[in-house]
């Protein structure tokens, strides 16, 4: 294959190639999906039309990257060598053929020869189009070919064989499956209502008449989840009386039971959604204040800039500091509530992130809860008699979430766990006062949030 050239403007800034070039940079461990989605929509500035198309083939053929792998092998066996860019140009252009039916194949065929073309030589062109069309004449190999059970669920759900594995040794095959194909359809969009400005049912009514197609979340009470439209687009949001934020991070801050006048710590808290939840149940003239802590400078300016938007500036004070050295910037018991939302390996996000699960080690997990356990080590000592620790995680691994709860709780006796406070009635996910939700559960993120309440 010959090198890279320059491509023609016309050519860069269209939905495929754009896709095409996302892909790469995935592939190469450059950054995430979805920084570079956003990013990628302002720098070539793509219609709203083209936008969706792009971000739809960027998302879906991650999410089936190793399905696509499978497919495309018997094709190009064949070839020499084949460039990392023309293998994502194939995966891309297969994703479309096989699971966008509303896509014309002579527009998926003729892009993919032009960008071929373009980037490469006409003979990358030729190559391009000899496999597109052996593909659409022949068809796929079966997946149903593979022998192994655990195998061939790993190519169906397009998940790495070891936490393949590792989901089934958790959960079971069929729930590992239910939880791999849920993964392949689109997340939703969900915000969160400020309901002490506005009803949650009212609050429906106006985004409806804004042309937005909203139901009531199914595990909030404060939560709204869109089909369709731009949420940020409406006024509510503009108006400081609703934010973006999954229906699963809204459950934190009920579970840990505020009081009007508590002292809280937002431990890990940008972007700040968590902590603007837990704003509103709180009031500045009888006390009420969450600290938020995060280490980076632009991530505390967020902060205040959401606590800002949503009107809770006067009861948020936000921080530099690494939650790992609250021991040494706060005195003993003073917080009546604290909130841990911990770093983790965000395995819950596949859904909206699906190149983590291409990334991740068994190794990571371990790693993490050193962290994890840190932090908690550093708050202990800080929360009040009679205080809660709200500890949560965006991620399924037992390592991160109920091992690090039991290692907790061994070393520190004078915490008890408790009821995770709004979450009783999520039955699939709620067990020995501990929630762990699926990404198939309700179609939200997966996510975890355990209690525990000082006794002395």
């Amino acid at each position: 294959m010959s090198k890279q050239k320059q491509v023609p403007k016309h050519i860069k800034h269209t939905a495929r190639y754009t896709a095409l070039d996302l892909l790469t940079k995935i592939a190469n461990n450059q950054a995430y999906s979805n920084v570079l989605i956003n990013e990628a929509i302002k720098r070539h500035q793509l219609s709203d039309k083209d936008a969706r198309l792009m971000t739809e083939i960027v998302y879906g053929t991650i999410s089936r990257q190793l399905t696509l792998e499978y497919y495309l092998a018997p094709f190009i066996k064949k070839a020499k060598k084949v460039d990392m860019w023309v293998k994502q140009l194939l995966y891309l252009s297969m994703y479309q053929m096989l699971y966008l039916d509303k896509v014309p194949e002579y527009g998926i065929f003729n892009d993919a020869v032009t960008i071929a073309k373009a980037k490469g030589n006409p003979g990358i062109g030729k190559f391009v189009n000899g496999v597109l069309r052996n593909i659409q004449r022949h068809g796929v190999p079966s997946i149903d070919d593979i022998k192994d059970d655990v195998e061939r669920l790993s190519m169906e759900i397009s998940m790495p064989l070891w936490l393949t594995k590792r989901l089934i040794d958790d959960i079971g095959f069929e729930e590992t499956k239910q939880l791999g194909e849920s993964l392949l359809t689109p997340s939703h969009v969900s915000a969160r209502i400020d309901t002490r400005v506005i009803a949650r049912d009212e609050a429906i009514n106006v985004l409806r008449e804004e042309g937005l197609e909203v139901e009531e979340s199914q595990i909030s009470p404060y939560g709204v989840v869109a089909e369709k439209g731009f949420l940020a687009s409406s006024s509510l949001f503009k108006e400081g009386k609703m934010t973006i934020q999954d229906e699963s991070s809204m459950l934190v801050a009920p579970s840990m039971q505020i009081n009007v006048n508590d002292t809280v710590l937002d431990a890990c808290a940008a972007p700040g959604g968590k902590t603007t939840h837990i704003a509103t149940f709180l009031e500045a003239d009888k006390g009420g204040k969450v600290i938020s802590l995060d280490i980076h400078q632009h991530k505390i300016k967020l902060i205040e800039l959401n606590a800002e938007r949503l009107h809770v500036e006067d009861v948020v004070e936000a921080i530099l500091l690494d939650a790992r050295e609250v021991k040494n910037n706060f005195p003993d018991d003073c917080f009546d509530r604290v909130l841990i939302d911990a770093p983790c390996s965000g395995l819950g996000l596949l859904r909206r992130k699906p190149d983590i699960k291409y990334h991740k080690t068994p190794e990571d997990f371990m790693n993490l809860q050193r962290i994890q356990l840190e932090i908690l080590e550093s708050i202990v000592s800080k929360v009040s008699q009679c205080g809660i620790i709200t500890y949560s995680t965006c991620t399924l691994t037992h390592e991160e979430n109920k091992d690090v709860v039991e290692k907790f709780l061994n070393k520190h006796p004078e915490f008890e766990l408790i009821d995770v406070s709004g979450s009783e009635e999520l039955e699939k996910s709620y067990h020995q006062k501990q929630l762990q939700l699926y990404p198939h559960h309700y179609h939200t993120d997966g996510f975890f949030i355990s209690c525990f309440k000082r006794k002395t």
